[in-house]
C-alpha cells in the first residue's frame, strides 16, 4: 500500500513542478517500501541519499518558478522547504532504518500538507 496516493488537489497547473511532485510521490513511496521490506541499512542510507537530492533539486525548481513570477510569498514558502531539508538532514545524520521509517512518514506529511496549502496557494496566485 503506497504512503502517499497522488491525488489531482495536489497539481499546481504548472507541468514541470507537477511531474516532479509526481516522481517525489513515487521515490517517497519506494522509501517506504523498502523500510517496510527490511532493506539492510547500507541500501537504505543510499536510499536516503537520493532522497534528499531530488527533493532539494525540486525544491530550486520551485523557487526558481516563484522567483520568476515575483510570487508575493516567495521567502516563507522558501523557509518551508529549508526547513524540510533540515529535517530530512537529521534523520539522516541517524541514518539507522528505524529513522528512516520515520523519514518516510515525515516527508509523506509533509508533502501532503504542502500540496494542500503552499503549492494550492502558488498556483492559484500564478493563475497556473
Amino acid at each position: 500500500m503506497a504512503l502517499i496516493t497522488w491525488r489531482k488537489e495536489f497539481e499546481t497547473g504548472i507541468a514541470e513542478v507537477d511531474h516532479e511532485h509526481q516522481e517525489l510521490v513515487a521515490l517517497i513511496n519506494r522509501l517506504a517500501d523498502h523500510v517496510a521490506a527490511g532493506v539492510e541499512k547500507e541500501r537504505v542510507q543510499t536510499f536516503l541519499g537520493e532522497v534528499f537530492a531530488r527533493i532539494a533539486a525540486h525544491f530550486a525548481l520551485e523557487e526558481s518558478v516563484m522567483r520568476k513570477h515575483g510570487y508575493d510569498e516567495y521567502e516563507a514558502h522558501k523557509a518551508e522547504h529549508e526547513s524540510l531539508l533540515d529535517d530530512i538532514r537529521d534523520i539522516m545524520d541517524e541514518a539507522e532504518a528505524g529513522y528512516a521509517e520515520t523519514l518516510s512518514t515525515t516527508v509523506a506529511n509533509w508533502f501532503v500538507g504542502h500540496f494542500k496549502t503552499k503549492d494550492a496557494r502558488m498556483h492559484k496566485t500564478l493563475g497556473a
